[in-house]
């Protein structure tokens, strides 16, 4: 395994030693798996390579605060769930769920994962803080916009939103264009990165087609599922896949098992989505054909994560990735319900268009929230962890990662989200508001307990939990 995969997996492995402060000397210290400390070598080459920590932590932090809003308004406005979804108040909550939260949360991610897992420097982090401010006033006038349904100002807004993602594509494209050897983890991020660009040109156009209809020769139910389609496949699952090569095995100490099998995973990915664009568009039957491609790919990705599983070194799975494994697992009520809902000639019926609102949810709230925040509890501790505690190796006695959250809260967040979901699920299907409003509020409440552990992880940054060394007397070394 790569030096800089080490450097996320070895912090918390057991058995490292504490390291001096002078080399790469090891000197005596706890030997035990909450109290392992990262080389100071291998820290070097993540310092190396990875941007400011305040850059992904802003955009992780609006991201949660959106996720908190966005469930929050459901829990007032369950109709939005138990009605059909083309409609302002749909559009305006999925815009603050895929832009403020989860777009928010991936590009975050982006601008620290890229650099170390390719082994590389981020272009500029000037750019990187310029699009945070262009992503937060973009997307929270885009929402509001929609809410009160004035399209010139959702494309003025989104205008600005586009910007930001214009600096972030160029950013991490010029950060891919310095790698020494391209591999299936950049092939996927960059595939996400065109899907995310047309995405965004493609609601440009959808927005400017609301104000002048004559320019859209297509359905307008047919062009706003396609431009769903291409955000939440393209970029949302397309970067799951590619970056999930790189830090499963990372977490797992494995390695991708076969390259050929999840190379083959993206191109299916792309070539589907590809063709599911073009035929929901036209609104063509061959959409289930393309359908079944992406399918392919999505069985592909899942071949290829259980030989990693199963080729892993750590044989203990933690709750953040049993969390990111659940999620993934979802993808298969998912694929099935895009089976039936691509179905020729499928009956136009009450059940049918709820059947549509289960599927956007299971999609956002079930695959992409469920992984992300599995992920969030590997990224954000390291995050934390390397920036208050890396330069005290050897000179203070440090927690280890688990050390900065509580497992306990973990757990009773993850399985309330769990139930929260599932009751909200059937309850969309059967357009139950009252049952859809309950389940909302599960949500939040999982939300906030998973919001006190993240409180409790950033809460070291500003307050450090060092203690001295425990150094062995002359005595106990005879």
């Amino acid at each position: 395994m790569e030096a800089s995969s080490l450097t996320y997996a070895a912090s918390d492995a057991p058995g490292v030693p504490n390291p001096s402060p002078v080399g790469n000397v090891a000197r005596p210290g706890p030997k035990t798996g909450r109290n392992c400390h990262l080389p100071i070598k291998k820290a070097a080459i993540a310092d190396a390579h990875a941007p400011s920590v305040a850059i992904p932590l802003r955009f992780v932090v609006t991201g949660i605060l959106s996720l908190f809003v966005g469930v929050i308004w459901l829990a007032f406005r369950p109709d939005i769930l138990a009605t059909y979804h083309y409609n302002q108040y749909v559009i305006a909550v999925t815009h603050l769920f895929v832009l403020g939260w989860i777009s928010s949360v991936i590009m975050g991610a982006m601008y620290q994962l890229v650099p170390v897992a390719l082994e590389t420097r981020l272009h500029s982090e000037r750019l990187a803080r310029w699009h945070f401010v262009l992503h937060l006033i973009g997307f929270a006038g885009m929402v509001a916009m929609f809410w009160i349904w004035d399209m010139k100002q959702v494309g003025h807004f989104g205008s600005i939103f586009g910007a930001g993602v214009a600096l972030f594509a160029y950013n991490l494209v010029r950060t891919l264009a310095r790698i020494p050897r391209w591999n299936v983890i950049a092939f996927g991020i960059a595939s996400a990165l065109f899907w995310l660009v047309t995405t965004m040109l493609a609601g440009l156009f959808l927005a400017s087609a609301k104000c002048w209809p004559q320019i859209n020769p297509f359905e307008p139910t047919a062009s706003m599922h396609a431009h769903a389609h291409l955000g939440v496949v393209g970029f949302f699952v397309m970067m799951l896949v590619a970056v999930s090569y790189k830090l499963v095995p990372m977490f797992t100490l494995s390695e991708l098992q076969n390259p050929r099998r999840a190379f083959a995973s993206i191109v299916l990915l792309n070539a589907g989505l590809l063709g599911l664009f073009v035929t929901i568009l036209i609104g063509s039957s061959w959409k289930l054909a393309f359908t079944l491609v992406i399918i392919a790919g999505l069985g592909l990705y899942g071949r290829e994560l259980f030989a990693i599983l199963h080729a892993r070194k750590r044989p203990a799975l933690d709750w953040g990735l049993k969390q990111f494994l659940t999620a993934i697992s979802l993808l298969v009520p998912t694929s099935v319900m895009a089976v039936v809902l691509c179905w020729p000639k499928l009956p136009a019926t009450e059940l049918t268009a709820q059947l549509e609102n289960v599927y956007g949810l299971v999609a956002l709230l079930g695959v992409i929230t469920l992984a992300i925040l599995g992920m969030l509890y590997k990224i954000v501790p390291f995050l934390v962890w390397y920036t208050s505690y890396s330069k005290q190796i050897g000179r203070s006695k440090v927690p280890s990662l688990s050390d900065l959250y509580s497992e306990r809260l973990q757990i009773i967040s993850f399985a309330l989200f769990i139930v929260g979901l599932a009751a909200a699920s059937i309850s969309t299907a059967l357009s139950a508001e009252r049952i859809v409003q309950w389940s909302c509020v599960v949500l939040v409440l999982s939300l906030a307990v998973f919001a006190v552990n993240m409180g409790k992880i950033l809460s070291h940054l500003f307050r450090p939990r060092l203690a001295p060394l425990s150094i062995p007397s002359p005595a106990s070394r005879v």
